[in-house]
């Protein structure tokens, strides 16, 4: 039986860099990982193909659209077959790189799967036993299938099925609201499938804003998607001409038909397979694993990070959270939790949302007071001339000092833009700290000068 001071289920990107720290802090080290293919899932079926997608379709929308800005191309289509070998070129390259990172010989990587049998150790799949003084899983998620009649034995494509499209769909209903519903949803449609999507909760990207939410479901709306949300879904069904979908709308029984259907209503831990109970480790009745701020789960020894655990399912969330539980194992000196009042999140639909630290809603909820104010877009210069006219700025402040707290953007690059408030909101830093910097002018950063300034005359009066 082999033997470890530190052990990772998973080599994604929780798994890999937990690993990568616990081996320089001198714990013996292994990853245990085996899914066909190495590298994880946002480098082969999240991150990587969707933004590589995402903006070939940005670059095919504003071809169609270039008599905007006095230009004449007379057509405008997707070669798909293309499309798909440049994602695929440029997955391989990332994956090739992380498998010579997990290959390295820096700590061991062990290519089975593995299921707990006591707190301190597991058995592979080949029937060998290993055990570890600490483990850390990190097996990410997988798709959900919400007790809707019919999902199940439907067949719909999934995020990966949507992916690894070599063809373009005359047709698909997009199942769900959420950040991968919305992205493939704007994908299909500007690539030039007819899109339905059709959303339970009452505003697409739920987790946000109503306001944010608002803004991007006026431009997929304006892009042509036709959208419902607020529905109740009643079936789903398949047959030889393609996808039937049910739901109620409106108080009135709707049917929409397509070629194709992806579901994309949320994902799930996926921990099923790891026989937790044997290990003592507590989950949420989705199998979610219970954790506390230094990652540990219900059984002390044994860490959880990234999508299996939450609370956020975000890279570098994942990261911090990895490396976080092998500084622990490891008994390193200093250690903070990860601060999620520094959140930083990105929707990479057109016009973005992006947002970090503490926003309106927890705000309130917390009792905290703040102060607010935002810009739009459409009455600033550089995104007017770049008919990026969607979205606003908004900055969410202290009321007295005019500490920074978080910011919520809208609008063309807002995942870019964002990053103006990482340095200064874990510095701490002011609104007046922020105006004290220089803002070129004409750019489209420059609009968070201005509701800086606002809020700098609040605070002064």
């Amino acid at each position: 039986m082999i033997k470890y001071d530190f052990a990772v289920i998973g080599g994604g990107s929780a798994g890999f860099n937990a690993a990568r720290v616990a081996t320089e802090l001198g714990l013996k080290t292994a990853v245990i990982d085996g899914t066909k293919k190495l590298g994880g899932l946002c480098i082969l079926r999240g991150c990587m193909p969707s933004k590589t997608l995402l903006y070939i379709a940005e670059i095919l929308h504003h071809a169609k659209h270039a008599h905007r800005f006095g230009l004449k191309i007379p057509k405008a289509t997707a070669d798909m077959k293309a499309v798909h070998a440049r994602k695929l070129s440029i997955i391989s390259d990332f994956a090739s790189h992380r498998r010579k990172q997990l290959k390295s010989g820096k700590f061991d990587l062990i290519p089975h799967q593995a299921r707990f049998l006591d707190p301190h150790t597991v058995e592979l799949n080949n029937g060998e036993k290993l055990r570890a003084k600490y483990f850390l899983i990190g097996t990410g998620s997988k798709v959900s299938m919400p007790p809707v009649p019919g999902l199940a034995e439907a067949n719909c494509w999934t995020s990966d099925d949507v992916l690894d499209l070599d063809f373009l769909p005359k047709s698909v209903i997009v199942l769900g609201g959420g950040i991968v519903a919305c992205e493939l949803a704007q994908f299909l449609n500007r690539m030039g499938s007819k899109v339905t999507l059709i959303q339970r909760s009452p505003n697409i990207l739920r987790d946000h804003s109503e306001d944010a939410s608002s803004v991007i479901q006026k431009a997929f709306v304006d892009e042509g998607i036709e959208l419902f949300a607020g529905t109740n879904l009643k079936s789903v069904a398949r047959d030889p001409k393609g996808f039937k979908v049910s739901f109620i709308h409106d108080g009135k029984l709707i049917t929409r038909r397509a070629a194709h259907c992806l579901n994309a209503l949320g994902r799930q831990p996926n921990t099923s397979a790891l026989k937790l109970d044997h290990a003592g480790v507590k989950t949420l009745a989705d199998g979610k694993i219970l954790i506390n701020r230094w990652q540990q789960t219900s059984a002390p020894n044994i860490y959880a990070a990234g999508d299996c655990s939450g609370p956020h399912e975000i890279v570098h969330v994942a990261i911090q959270q990895g490396e976080l539980a092998a500084r622990h194992a490891a008994n390193a000196s200093k250690i903070k939790p990860v601060d999620y009042n520094l959140l930083l999140n990105v929707v990479f639909t057109d016009p973005q949302l992006a947002t970090i630290g503490r926003l309106e809603h927890d705000l309130k909820t917390s009792g905290v007071k703040y102060i607010t104010a935002s810009y739009p877009f459409n009455d600033h210069g550089k995104s007017i001339l770049m008919e990026a006219n969607y979205g606003y700025v908004k900055v969410i402040a202290e009321p007295n000092r005019g500490r920074i707290l978080g910011a919520e953007i809208v609008g063309k690059d807002a995942g870019e833009l964002i990053h103006c408030f990482s340095g200064p909101l874990a510095m701490r830093a002011t609104v007046f700290d922020m105006l004290r910097a220089p803002w070129y002018h004409p750019t489209l950063a420059e609009i968070i000068t201005y509701p800086l300034e606002e809020l700098a005359e609040m605070i002064e009066r």
